[in-house]
């Protein structure tokens, strides 16, 4: 008989060890299958690309191994203390109401996005959609070149990630563990997590509103992500138990 303990999931709690080998695996299917990423990431609701089973499955594609380390890496890393705090049941339903969480927020921008161009939130009649290529072409007179491009990302980029969930993670791990020091890569002295991951979130706010030129990041989707796992953290009045302490 052989022993599982080398596995590199051996020891973690059957949810986040699930929900790694579900997001390693999708990210091999879409290295496999070109078109994975259209079928299963997200599009705003107008498009005609969107499918109801997306608000899902988008968080189980990534756009890159680094978008999957990244995210994993933290799923790894905070995960199985809060599977421990709040149960397996209450932990999944907390990724996934968090990944959706993500979506609203994310779906308010894009509308506000396409209403300020267009004056309504539901402008697919603006453009013309090539189904079998999966691509957006059209044009109109009302508007200028980088409205249209705008109109066209809106309708024509889906989402992937699980970068909502994760911050739902993360605000969970700061309020229920405030004095944790962290220790990360990119900064060489222990941050706590009461400092350090509000100058995060704070950091996507400014990223969303500013808009970088050239990402693609989806930063409000963090933003909502976090806001609602700040809520339910209220809403069910988890407590960090007094064996943590």
């Amino acid at each position: 008989m052989f022993s599982n303990t080398s596995s590199p999931f051996a020891g973690l709690p059957p949810v986040v060890k699930n929900l790694l080998m579900i997001n390693i695996i999708c990210f091999i299917g879409t290295l496999i299958f070109d078109q994975a990423a259209r079928m299963f990431g997200v599009y705003y609701p107008d498009s005609p690309f969107f499918r109801i089973w997306q608000i899902i499955t988008y968080m189980f594609m990534h756009g890159g191994f680094a978008h999957l380390f990244f995210n994993m890496f933290a799923l790894f890393m905070f995960g199985p203390v809060l599977e421990q705090v709040f149960g397996s049941k209450r932990f999944i339903n907390f990724y996934l109401i968090t990944g959706l969480g993500a979506l609203v927020l994310q779906f308010g921008v894009q509308a506000l996005e396409v209403y300020s161009i267009t004056g309504t939130v539901s402008a697919g009649h603006w453009l013309r959609f090539d189904m079998l290529e999966g691509m957006v072409y059209g044009n109109h007179p009302g508007i200028t070149n980088e409205e249209f491009s705008k109109l066209v990302s809106v309708y024509n980029t889906p989402m992937v990630g699980a970068s909502g969930a994760i911050y739902g993670l993360l605000i969970a791990f700061g309020y229920l563990f405030p004095n944790t020091s962290l220790y990360l890569m990119f900064i060489p002295v222990p941050v706590k997590a009461k400092y350090f991951i509000p100058i995060l979130i704070a950091l996507e706010l400014f990223l969303g509103v500013s808009r970088v030129a050239g990402t693609s990041i989806a930063h409000f989707a963090h933003i909502g992500g976090a806001l609602f796992g700040f809520i339910l953290i209220k809403i069910w009045n988890i407590r960090r138990p007094e064996y943590w302490s």
